[in-house]
């Protein structure tokens, strides 16, 4: 039985696996700054403040399980025709980009990213809907494909 999430003849790229340290920080600052307030709360106030802590502390503590499936799971793929971008555990998506519908890529790296050296690269096509990203690519894997992407896409549509 074949899977319409694992296309045959297609090998897949993998994102770094410093994404996963990029996607656990901020979850780490989100969660647990409620948890620490809950503990201060629970030991000067009241023990019922226990729950205030504990529902971030789990929600960080399933964050942790989580985000390293996750980075497993995204992977792209450049075909003749198409490029390929695969992402989920639970839920997974498969994304088939035509070059030729491509109007422009982006690589972008906020603060945390270029302090672990990573990137995000962004198609944009015609298509509002498509959600099209790369994240967690070395930034010269993020600008090799940036460019690959970009002349394939000018290839394919000087061809319309």
């Amino acid at each position: 039985m074949t899977s319409p999430f694992e296309p045959h003849d297609v090998t897949w790229n993998r994102v770094s696996p410093r994404l996963v340290t990029a996607m656990l920080v901020p979850a780490a600052v989100w969660l647990g700054v409620p948890a620490v307030v809950g503990v201060v709360l629970s030991l000067t106030v009241s023990p019922w403040f226990w729950f205030l802590a504990g529902v971030p502390a789990v929600l960080l503590l399933w964050t942790v399980l989580l985000v390293p499936r996750q980075v497993r799971a995204i992977g792209y793929a450049e075909r003749d025709d198409d490029l390929l971008i695969r992402k989920g555990v639970m839920f997974r998506s498969l994304v088939v980009v035509p070059y030729g519908r491509m109007q422009y890529v982006d690589v972008e790296a906020g603060p945390l990213d270029r302090r672990l050296g990573l990137a995000k690269v962004q198609l944009h096509t015609a298509s509002v809907g498509t959600d099209a990203q790369i994240p967690g690519l070395p930034p010269d894997e993020a600008a090799r494909l940036r460019d690959r992407l970009a002349s394939r896409g000018e290839a394919r549509l000087a061809g319309l």
